[in-house]
């Protein structure tokens, strides 16, 4: 949950920067956090602001439409969020191929950049192998999480309620026959991703290739990282060593993106 800046008398914030623009930027975070509509009260609770603030702010933030006002007088993140947002996954998948291709050199296998975007799975950014026998995934490719490395990893954060309720939404259909289609299995499934540290696609999405994935953490949004390849060459033994490489390199990429001010490489 973000929490508000603190500020001085003078308008600029503690960290010198611009007060009413790091509190324009918390409630919009807040609205997000609270699904994407809420209510002035709402806003004025969590963040502790006087109401008649939240109103200025929200105002000016429903003229430039990045919120709209509802009928029911209640608050929406508004429409011209939606090509920032755009822009910045397209940024994040290339601020993330630098350690896609560490990953190549480290494992020798195809590496991916995937979020999850509404209830689907899109991958953002690959690196591939240099074998010639390689896994190749187009960047822009959307599909559901639950036959996935990366699905699992993205879907371990979520409590069972949403997760039921996003297979609910989507379906369970089988990719091949080891595809996971029940929901009690793929929770069983995320219970193992968050016991080990990592997911693994066994054949679930394409029968001869294996996929190993981990979360980025602290991702300003759901992302994860994996390595694709042959079955033949993803073996357990081979998951001992990669496992270690994927996690690094995540935790190295969560760093770069969410600290104010560092290049991601």
């Amino acid at each position: 949950m973000p929490t508000s800046a603190s500020t001085t008398d003078s308008g600029k914030s503690a960290s010198g920067g611009v007060q009413s623009l790091e509190r324009a930027f918390d409630l919009l975070e807040r609205m997000a956090d609270a699904g994407g509509e809420v209510g002035l009260s709402e806003l004025s609770a969590s963040s502790g602001l006087p109401l008649p603030t939240i109103h200025r702010l929200m105002r000016t933030l429903v003229t430039c439409g990045y919120v709209r006002q509802q009928p029911n007088r209640r608050y929406a993140l508004g429409p011209r969020l939606i090509r920032l947002g755009e822009s910045a996954s397209r940024l994040l998948g290339t601020w993330a191929r630098p350690y896609l291709a560490r990953l190549v050199e480290e494992t020798g296998e195809t590496a991916n950049m995937a979020l999850l975007d509404g209830d689907e799975v899109v991958y953002v950014a690959q690196v591939p192998s240099k074998h010639s026998m390689r896994m190749f995934t187009e960047v822009g490719r959307r599909v559901l999480p639950h036959s996935t490395g990366v699905g699992k990893a993205l879907l371990a954060g979520l409590t069972p309620d949403e997760v039921r309720a996003l297979l609910a939404r989507t379906g369970m259909p089988a990719a091949t026959e080891k595809t996971i289609t029940t929901p009690d299995g793929f929770l069983a499934a995320l219970a193992d991703v968050r016991r080990l540290g990592y997911a693994v696609d066994d054949n679930e999405q394409e029968i001869g290739v294996r996929c190993l994935a981990v979360p980025v953490p602290d991702s300003p949004t759901a992302a994860a990282i994996s390595i694709s390849g042959p079955a033949g060459r993803v073996t357990e033994t081979a998951t001992e060593r990669i496992v270690p490489v994927l996690q690094q390199v995540a935790a190295e990429l969560s760093q770069a993106l969410t600290t104010p001010g560092t290049p991601a490489n």
